[in-house]
């Protein structure tokens, strides 16, 4: 033993070198270690857990087909993530919850100690670990319980279906990208398309548009169009009215604008997410996702941030109804630059 003193009260105390080995807890023995129909409880609930897994798998593959996102409905592309999400979610956390249930209720509860040792044992105890092992795989009684190992062995083959299907199943997508080199803004049979807004379809005119104010827009008439979706995740566009004076535009674009109200592309430059953040002090757009910022009166160019290119500008006017019109499509590709667009 040592002696520790401590002068500032006179007090003499002793620290033991080392501590006096404990020892393990008595062992409590469980319900299912004592009773068989305990046991069999057990193991039907294991099962039962498993099962849900399986089924909450299955669903979710389900409802991936019978909800295709291909199809012009946005009611399809909810259920079809909703259900695959559900599948997917309640599969993985049935497994996780039945081997946890296993392990704890069936499988070996014997508590064992093994002294530490050097890292590489003899030959006699690497022996001595693998009769351990084929122990516990043993008492574990798997081998005992094949509706048990079935039921644990198709969760964990159904399981992985949820992430393989989707991706199997985009193999056949439609990968043409030359379908993005136009927007619904083009004309339609020589007539030009008015703005209105999104989602009620309701055409503008330039008294609906505020100094200050953002409107979100897209081409009248085009939840009425086949494909509507896809078409306006390329066409969205947010509609801004400055005071005229505060503009800066460029000869061959003043007349691409009507009494400061101008138009831009609601997808951002950098990876496509919808800039819809306007801070009308400063005439900034910012896009939540990585913080790239453009600025309105100064054709959308880049003022902060990873995109390296202004949004694009969509050139409007009037028509004879005194609404607002696109005067033509983009002249300029469209969200991030993964295609080429002639001008």
């Amino acid at each position: 033993m040592s002696i520790e003193h401590r002068e500032h009260v006179g007090e003499v105390t002793t620290t033991p070198e080392r501590f006096e080995n404990p020892g393990i807890s008595p062992h409590r023995p469980r319900l299912s270690d004592e009773d068989p129909r305990a046991a069999k409880r057990a193991e039907r609930q294991t099962i039962l857990i498993f099962t849900l897994s399986i089924l909450a798998t299955v669903g979710g593959i389900v409802g991936y087909f019978a909800f295709p996102i291909q199809a012009p409905s946005l009611g399809n592309v909810r259920m079809s993530t909703l259900t695959l999400g559900l599948g997917l979610g309640i599969g993985m956390l049935g497994i996780g919850v039945a081997a946890v249930h296993w392990a704890k209720s069936l499988m070996s509860d014997v508590e064992r100690v093994e002294e530490r040792h050097v890292q590489r044992s003899d030959d006699a105890t690497r022996a001595a670990a693998v009769e351990i092992l084929s122990t516990g795989a043993a008492e574990s009684n798997i081998a005992r319980r094949p509706l048990l190992k079935g039921a644990l062995g198709t969760a964990l083959a159904l399981a992985p279906l949820s992430f393989l299907v989707p991706l199997i199943g985009n193999l056949g997508a439609d990968w043409n990208v030359s379908k993005f080199r136009h927007t619904a803004w083009a004309p339609v049979n020589g007539k030009l398309r008015r703005l209105a807004t999104d989602p009620s379809d309701r055409p503008i005119k330039p008294s609906d548009v505020t100094i200050g104010s953002v409107v979100h827009v897209m081409p009248q008439g085009l939840p009425d169009e086949p494909g509507y979706l896809e078409e306006k995740a390329k066409a969205v566009v947010l509609l801004i009215r400055l005071d005229p004076r505060d503009l800066n535009e460029p000869e061959d674009r003043k007349d691409w604008s009507y009494e400061g109200i101008v138009a831009y592309s609601k997808i951002c430059t950098h990876v496509g997410c919808p800039v819809a953040l306007y801070e009308r002090q400063t005439h900034h757009l910012l896009c939540p996702c990585h913080q790239s910022t453009f600025d309105v009166a100064n054709q959308a160019k880049v003022v902060f941030g990873p995109a390296k290119r202004a949004l694009p500008q969509l050139p409007i006017a009037l028509d004879e109804e005194g609404y607002l019109v696109a005067q033509s499509d983009f002249l300029e590709p469209v969200g991030p630059s993964f295609w080429e667009r002639e001008r």
